[in-house]
């Protein structure tokens, strides 16, 4: 989907919004001529240190293009993700990115629709809200059930939330792309 070009300036983007983070300067503003990174896109930066997650931030919402969306969430996982402590100067070169293009949210009827590792998901009750990406659950061999009980810890929500009425829950897929 993605030509070569178009994922070394997402990368390239991703880096240097890490840098700015790290280094306490304002946020890079996109500049971009392709239409692809010119679209409105849900998006997510996770960021690894030696293959360890250091940071994940993305939203679901089409709000901005890509390429800005990219630039944003790299910034907000080095110094703002709640789970980890900002990123330090000294491991920049340590780092490495993995960006996930979000599809559009599908709203679940039953939770046989969920196909592991193909679908992300994300559970809602009232203003608590939690997402995981698609390879979360490959990533660490889960089933539906723990993916669904993860989800919901990741909203600050008890384990078997998901099965209350009162509780919405989605699913997505996502175009990832490596940096390798």
């Amino acid at each position: 989907m993605f030509t070569k070009l178009e994922k070394e300036i997402l990368f390239q983007s991703a880096h240097k919004a890490i840098q700015s983070a790290v280094k306490n300067e304002p946020v890079p503003v996109a500049e971009s001529s392709s239409d692809l990174l010119n679209s409105l896109t849900g998006a997510y930066v996770t960021i690894y240190k030696f293959g360890e997650l250091r940071g994940c931030v993305g939203s679901v919402e089409p709000k901005k293009p890509l390429l800005q969306t990219i630039i944003d969430s790299a910034y907000d996982a080095a110094i703002n993700d709640p789970r980890f402590n900002p990123i330090k100067i000294e491991e920049l070169e340590d780092l490495s990115i993995e960006i996930s293009i979000i599809s559009n949210l599908k709203q679940m009827k039953d939770i046989s629709e969920i196909e592991v590792g193909i679908h992300g998901l994300m559970i809602q009750q009232g203003e608590k809200i939690g997402l995981l990406l698609p390879q979360m659950a490959s990533d660490y061999n889960w089933d539906r059930e723990t993916f669904l009980n993860q989800t919901a810890r990741k909203a600050g929500l008890p384990y078997n939330v998901w099965k209350k009425e009162d509780v919405k829950i989605y699913i997505f897929t996502a175009e990832i792309i490596n940096e390798s």
